[in-house]
């Protein structure tokens, strides 16, 4: 019934059925263009990018930090405290009377008053005994305490790891990349079916040498960095690099020179005033403040 309808309808206006078909095929027609570009955004998505692997290989503090003014006024009045309350210590007991021993002990325990409540507590009372006298003697050259500020630090020695024993120190290499000096942490490419820690492994055995002793901290990336893409390259070719946590343990850094050209060990503070913008944005929290 339906078909017999549009015949009727079609040879009364032949003129309404041809406008219909011609906007049958012009509307077909401008689908084309939108199939065509879903099939190059998806084409543009699977496409994998780069991966890379870097280490963060990091110098843990090798001395305390030095306590700031309020530490220290704490740290004293506990002091005071303790020593106030405290049982006097059984010396004779443990000590024999006369002896260099007894008077060693008895030396410290006058410096120790008189640190924690100042003069004239600890004062000595008295003619100082011969024991006395040679107990103070030995300590004296004993007390010969090691400088907080080391050799490289006051020759600006970045390459030597005894620097700034206070702080996290981090390995930074310096590459050649489109003809100018960057500096960068140890990094590597990642081979088919290479898992990321060994890939991680190799390139900082391949940059720095094997004449380090290091660990990698775990299996798993701590953070990921995505360098800017240059523009004449396709947006969906992008790098990849995952970062890994690395300490060393003993040894020093032997760079290949076919891939880095100088090293540092460097504080955070230290390496943003040598890595670029985007890179310092990508990796500063991954670094320790202290």
């Amino acid at each position: 019934m339906f078909s017999r309808t549009v015949l009727s309808s079609c040879k009364r206006t032949p003129k309404a059925c041809l406008l219909r078909g011609l906007a049958t095929e012009v509307s077909a027609v401008s689908v084309a263009p939108e199939v065509a570009q879903v099939d190059v955004t998806l084409s543009k998505k699977t496409a994998r990018p780069i991966l890379h692997t870097g280490i963060i290989l990091n110098r843990s503090p090798i001395i305390t930090r030095t306590p700031t003014a309020l530490e220290k006024a704490y740290y004293a009045y506990q002091a005071r405290i303790h020593r106030a309350l405290h049982n006097p210590f059984p010396y004779e007991f443990y000590f024999k009377q006369g002896s260099p021993l007894e008077s060693r002990f008895n030396i410290e325990e006058r410096r120790r008053e008189r640190k924690a409540f100042g003069a004239p507590f600890g004062m000595q009372k008295g003619e100082t005994s011969e024991a006395e006298k040679l107990a103070e003697a030995t300590m004296r050259d004993e007390e010969e305490a090691m400088p907080r500020i080391h050799e490289a630090d006051t020759n600006s020695d970045f390459k030597h790891l005894n620097r700034r024993g206070q702080r996290n120190l981090y390995l930074l290499l310096q590459t050649q990349e489109n003809g100018s000096a960057v500096w960068r942490f140890p990094q590597g490419s990642v081979e088919k079916g290479e898992l990321l820690h060994h890939a991680a492994n190799r390139g900082l055995e391949a940059e720095c040498g094997n004449n380090m002793d290091t660990w990698i901290v775990s299996r798993n990336p701590i953070g990921v960095f995505h360098p800017p893409s240059p523009v004449n390259v396709d947006s969906a070719e992008k790098d990849v690099v995952f970062f890994y946590k690395a300490h060393i343990m003993a040894g020093q850094v032997r760079p290949n020179r076919t891939h880095a050209q100088d090293f540092a060990w460097l504080t955070k503070g230290e390496i943003k005033t040598r890595v670029d913008t985007d890179y310092w944005l990508g990796i500063k929290d991954m670094l320790s403040d202290f």
